[in-house]
């Protein structure tokens, strides 16, 4: 078995008993000499202390764990670190990071893994690490609860929202170019003017107009009704008097919510009597943003089964049912016990890839297990079951089953109209009904709400039935395939301001319409205008991706940068390249459909086109300007 050796490299982070030494991180966002995607990059040697344990005595335990590992064989321990770091970093939630690699230096190996946050990625690295070290000192190592904390980073991170996560995964399949915008807040899908940018299922497209509306829950039940839509009667409060006199005139039970509002937050169904409905109007009062003013609707209460309908551009797309959370008597244990024992179920670990929430003990699910006199700390018959909320909120622990195969046809019809009124992208339809599988004309259907930028994950993954592929369905509304995501681009390894400045004026005079952009170390060109250019050269470049007008973009990537920075995006549809070096090769290696490589070597120009190599003698040096400029102005 070959092994690393230990050398004099200066550690930073090897404690005294250590037997592995990692230093060195980079974090890349994209593209690197390592890996085609976004990674972190460290190195990796023995610590000059104390010998390793056989690979064969970390597999036995890690093994416990991830049986599969156990499968491959080791070489090396960089070999054994690379693959549980990129086990790890699955985070046990099936997050799509199954690339790695490894690469040999005279004194450490580089390790390279798939990542899409930095802090997630790191600490997994450094999880694994301590583990390592744990088993060769015989020692206890609490992985669960480390890994635990783990999701926990993930989940709290700008990718780590059910509903975020579940698109950028798609979009990784679908090959669709994907990025974070920070100073936004938003997420951008595509390049240029080909581009998509939002949060969640609300995007630049979308109607702010309607989306706001869609949270003024009275005015859209009145427009409902206008158009004849089944909305519930009632009426709009502004006081507890008022509130009683409401429910009294339309008849108990009633549903009570803020005017203003979502995820069903101050929302509380069947209320029976007035004192209920004083504590529900109370529960509604807290959840009206601060320096809003009172305005609560109180209106019938429909009895039936909750559903959440999906349009996505005005089409219907999925129907799921909504359970409010429950838990089901043993004979021995409370209610609380039941909870905390259901919420360690594995499809309630609360990541971005569990079917189900955390159940939530709060003052509303008390208040509700006091309407049926029970108690947390109350003792449950053998398989007895009861429910501990009178909303099922997906959110807050409710259980999603999936109807979509159910609905009536009347139904869809509906849910179309409704959606084609507005101007969103995603729209959530909450209605209630005896019977989805009958036509609203002929059943108690009634609309409770619309919802614009709806969760999905409730529909990918419901806890019961089969799954709807929502993301996919939303992505490729937009782009039927991934080239319609991208604008042609053109990347160098060498190139000069000048050279940048005749190649934007030569594509501008054959298409003046176009907007080009340009980049290299010398400077930023945007048509004819020079910009601004940063200290942080690929946020120069992912700021020119950013622009909606954008036609086609031009960028220099040498040596330096790529191993600095790696790239900002991934494949080229021209590479040019000049005498590279072996790091700047890799700009070949993310080749796309139709991709065109010019490689200048002393005074050979080599052309590839489809699997077809054309070899072309210089005579002079600025023969090379004039071979690509041809070429390009043919490509486009």
């Amino acid at each position: 078995m070959v092994q690393e050796q230990s050398t004099d490299v200066i550690r930073i982070n090897a404690r005294r008993t250590d037997v592995f030494d990692i230093f060195n991180f980079t974090y890349y966002v994209g593209p690197n000499p390592y890996l085609d995607t976004g990674a972190l990059v460290f190195d990796f040697t023995l610590a000059e202390n104390s010998e390793p344990l056989p690979i064969n005595n970390y597999i036995d335990i890690i093994s416990d764990f991830y049986p599969h590992l156990a499968e491959y064989n080791y070489q090396l321990y960089a070999d054994l670190f690379a693959r549980i770091a990129s086990e790890v970093g699955k985070l046990n939630i099936g997050l799509y990071l199954n690339t790695w690699s490894v690469k040999p230096y005279h004194s450490f190996m580089r390790i390279a893994i798939q990542a899409i946050h930095e802090r997630t990625a790191r600490a997994a690295v450094y999880l694994v690490w301590d583990w390592l070290e744990s088993i060769t000192q015989n020692e206890y190592f609490p992985f669960e609860e480390e890994l635990i904390k783990l999701q926990k980073k993930f989940r709290e991170s700008v990718y780590g929202g059910p509903t975020v996560y579940a698109l950028w995964q798609t979009a990784h399949q679908q090959g669709i170019p994907t990025f974070y915008l920070w100073e936004e807040g938003l997420i951008q899908y595509g390049y240029g003017k080909k581009q998509l940018r939002g949060v969640g299922t609300s995007f630049h497209v979308d109607s702010h107009l309607d989306s706001d509306f869609t949270t003024r829950k009275d005015d859209c039940k009145e427009f409902l009704a206008r158009l004849g839509f089944p909305v519930p009667i009632g009426d709009i409060i502004t006081s507890e008097t008022e509130a009683l006199d409401v429910a009294k005139e339309i008849g108990y039970p009633v549903a009570v919510k803020p005017v203003i509002g979502h995820k069903g937050i101050g929302v509380t169904a069947n209320v029976q009597n007035s004192r209920e409905l004083e504590y529900a109007y109370n529960l509604a009062k807290l959840a009206i943003p601060e320096g809003k003013s009172t305005r609560i609707i109180i209106e019938k209460s429909i009895i039936g089964i909750d559903y959440r309908l999906l349009c996505v551009n005005g089409k219907f797309i999925a129907a799921t049912e909504r359970r409010p959370p429950s838990v089901k008597g043993d004979g021995y244990a409370t209610i609380e016990e039941l909870i905390h024992r259901e919420n360690r179920q594995p499809e309630r670990q609360d990541t971005p890839t569990s079917p189900l929430s955390q159940i939530i003990i709060n003052d509303v699910m008390e208040e509700y297990l006091y309407e049926q006199r029970l108690r947390l700390d109350s003792i449950l018959r053998k398989d007895e079951i009861i429910y501990l909320s009178p909303v099922a909120n997906i959110s807050s622990g409710g259980v999603s089953v999936n109807a979509t195969d159910k609905i009536h046809r009347d139904n869809i019809i509906l849910a179309e109209e409704i959606a084609q009124n507005f101007r969103l992208t995603c729209l959530g339809i909450d209605i209630i009904t005896n019977n989805i599988s009958q036509s609203w004309q002929a059943s108690n259907l009634a609309i409770l709400e619309i919802n614009a930028a709806p969760g999905i994950f409730m529909h990918l993954k419901p806890a019961m039935g089969t799954s709807v592929d929502v993301p996919a369905k939303i992505l490729t509304n937009f782009f039927p395939s991934a080239q319609d995501a991208r604008i042609p681009i053109i990347t160098f390894n060498q190139l000069t301001f000048d050279e940048l400045q005749i190649m934007i004026n030569r594509i501008l005079l054959k298409y003046p319409q176009w907007n080009v952009a340009g980049v290299c170390r010398e400077g930023i060109l945007f048509n004819h205008a020079e910009k601004l250019l940063g200290e942080d050269y690929n946020r120069n470049i992912q700021t020119l991706l950013r622009h909606p007008q954008l036609d086609l973009l031009i960028a220099e990537y040498p040596e330096d940068i790529l191993e600095d920075e790696g790239m900002v995006y991934r494949g080229s549809n021209i590479v040019i390249l000049d005498h590279p070096t072996e790091i700047e090769m890799m700009l070949l290696r993310d080749a796309i459909d139709g991709s065109i490589f010019i490689i200048k070597k002393e005074n050979s120009v080599s052309i590839q086109h489809k699997g077809l190599i054309e070899h072309i003698q210089l005579h002079e040096e600025t023969e090379f300007l004039d071979v690509y400029l041809q070429i390009i102005e043919a490509f486009l």
